[in-house]
């Protein structure tokens, strides 16, 4: 080894010791004749002192410049009381140089090392060897190897074994398209990229393995967000002789390890909240539970209402729900009530119902429409104070909950509500497991074609699918999807079943998914289990808004690669061995 240890990790308990240090020059000072140098790895910096005595190590660190690498051998030596700094590790001692070596010379940087300000995205990904030099960068990726590290121990000990997938397989419909790469050897065809591990591993379970992991690399191409990327990896397990409430506990299992060992405190048991609740409470299906603030239904109190608007939608079937905003008039104006309206009707409302509650009585432009009784109601339903203001909606039920939670994030936003907790958990089960795609006169899965139904549900599909349960969950952490997964049909005629009602014929299904349904018909264990995000997951422990910040080489928004400069064009030799011609 070129070096005795790394720069962040030499402290005042090497006083007196030789340490011969490896990295790259973070700053440099000449003060008074003595040359300071920082020297920077991916560990930290510790400071290195320059003496005019010796000369010929004085005259090289003299051309130094930042980013230069440099191997440093000197002696261990306490500060000066006066110039410790105990907010750094290395704060307490200093290097006095006996030898440098200069190991590279560097041009300059097209932006600093711990700086992101002003910097854009494409420029910092175009030039991330520089940017993953940055104590930000470093610290993410040394979470992000913490968790995969601390994921491994766990299901190791719990008796899974680690099984790699294919990366290469066939292409199957499983909601985003695939990425697919054309074969030389059989001529016209081609692999696809996995969208997930999904019916590798339920093979597995067939197989006997009974507990499988691994950290999979999963493909979609798909539009982009600051929670999506074309490559991504998932902690993804499934395990056999399991109900939902076993991959549960697996779950939080999993979840406690990795807190505890990234300094976090989390309780466990997670809550565990049924789809229509959290919807109906929420208007999400992954509602953020550190904020006290919820969808309420009101339907009875209007049930004989005389405002046209209430009174029909009842008498259709659709419902009243409010939200009550705490103390919200002194914050939220005409101006931004009105801007709250837009918001909801570009979300699918008609309009939007509010009320200030100020000096004992109820005051907004439809206050006219609604008698005592019923406003004193619904002052007492929902314990409105004075200054809080009440938004209400009328509409189909899925239609209120989609916009009503649209409308409750904005309010947190708007009245800068602070959490109530730092980690809010939940369980959201019981998914629907179709929904009708009408312009098709179809069902489609509502997450994958792969789950089971509730079983007290399943005579439903013969008369009414929309109306099945399925044993499909999401794990929500802060308002984030952190995980998704189900107990799979494990029995080869309700996985047919199911796939007819999506219009896939037995042939079809037998071409699409074949491998998996053989497998069902050879005594096919019931199972389950899930693929949790480690980007999601790593950013969230990170406090990064984006992957991004935790992938070491991403795409940008656009999945194009400013370090690789791809995807780009290949030669003409490379497309005739594939048996492909661009068109232009």
């Amino acid at each position: 080894m070129m070096r005795t240890n790394y720069c962040g990790h030499v402290n005042k308990s090497l006083a007196g010791t030789v340490q011969v240090l490896c990295g790259w020059v973070n700053s440099y000072r000449d003060h008074g004749g003595l040359l300071f140098l920082d020297l920077r790895d991916r560990t930290g910096f510790v400071q290195v002192v320059v003496e005019p005595s010796n000369k010929k190590t004085f005259e090289l660190a003299a051309t130094f410049r930042s980013e230069y690498v440099i191997r440093v051998t000197g002696e261990v030596k306490p500060r000066a009381d006066m110039h410790v700094k105990t907010e750094n590790p290395t704060g307490e001692i200093e290097i006095v140089a006996h030898e440098i070596e200069l190991l590279n010379t560097s041009v300059p940087l097209p932006f600093e090392v711990d700086t992101t300000k002003n910097i854009s995205e494409e420029t910092r990904l175009k030039y991330r060897y520089i940017d993953l030099r940055s104590p930000r960068m470093v610290r993410n990726l040394t979470a992000r190897h913490r968790i995969a590290q601390t994921a491994r121990r766990y299901f190791d000990k719990n008796g899974f074994l680690e099984v790699e997938t294919p990366i290469l397989t066939r292409s199957t419909p499983e909601g985003a398209r695939d990425y697919l790469v054309p074969s030389r050897v059989h001529e016209g065809m081609f692999y696809a990229l996995p969208q997930s591990p999904q019916m590798f591993k339920q093979t597995l379970m067939a197989s006997g393995i009974d507990r499988y992991f691994q950290l999979a690399r999963a493909f979609r191409d798909e539009d982009l967000r600051s929670d999506r990327q074309p490559e991504h990896t998932q902690i993804d397990t499934e395990m056999s002789f399991v109900s939902i409430s076993d991959i549960f506990r697996v779950g939080e299992g999993l979840m406690k390890e990795i807190f505890t060992e990234m300094g976090e405190e989390i309780t466990t048991p997670f809550i565990e909240m049924g789809y229509d609740e959290a919807m109906a409470k929420y208007g999400s299906d992954k509602p953020d539970l550190r904020f006290e603030i919820h969808i309420q239904d009101v339907t009875p109190l209007f049930a004989k209402s005389a405002f046209k608007v209430f009174h029909d939608n009842i008498a259709a079937g659709g419902v009243v729900r409010a939200i009550r905003a705490e103390k919200a008039s002194e914050k939220i104006n005409r101006t931004t009530l009105d801007k709250l309206t837009d918001l909801v009707k570009a979300n699918g409302a008609k309009g939007l119902v509010w009320f200030k509650y100020l000096d004992g009585r109820f005051d907004g432009p439809s206050a006219k429409f609604f008698s005592a009784e019923e406003l004193a109601k619904l002052q007492s339903s929902l314990s409105i104070q004075e200054g809080d203001i009440v938004f209400i909606g009328a509409d189909k039920e899925k239609t209120v909950s989609n916009y009503l939670g649209v409308l409750r994030k904005e309010l947190i936003k708007l009245l800068g509500l602070k959490p109530q907790k730092k980690w809010a958990f939940l369980w959201v089960k019981n998914f629907p497991l179709l929904e009708y795609v009408a312009d098709e006169d179809r069902w489609d899965a509502a997450h994958n074609p792969f789950t089971a139904p509730v079983e007290e549900d399943i005579p439903l599909l013969d008369t009414n699918p929309g109306k099945v349960r399925s044993h499909q969950f999401d794990l929500v952490l802060n308002g984030v999807e952190l995980a998704s997964g189900s107990v799979r049909n494990h029995r080869r005629e309700l996985q047919e079943k199911i796939l007819g009602l999506m219009k896939h014929s037995k042939e079809q299904a037998a071409l699409r998914f074949g491998m998996l349904l053989n497998a069902l018909q050879y005594g096919a264990p019931p199972h389950g289990g899930f693929g949790m995000g480690l980007d999601r997951l790593t950013a969230l422990l990170c406090g990064e808004e984006s992957i991004r910040e935790v992938i070491a080489f991403p795409k940008t928004a656009t999945a194009y690669c400013p370090l690789t400069e791809s995807p780009n064009v290949v030669e003409e030799k490379q497309l005739k061995e594939l048996h492909i011609k661009i068109v232009k």
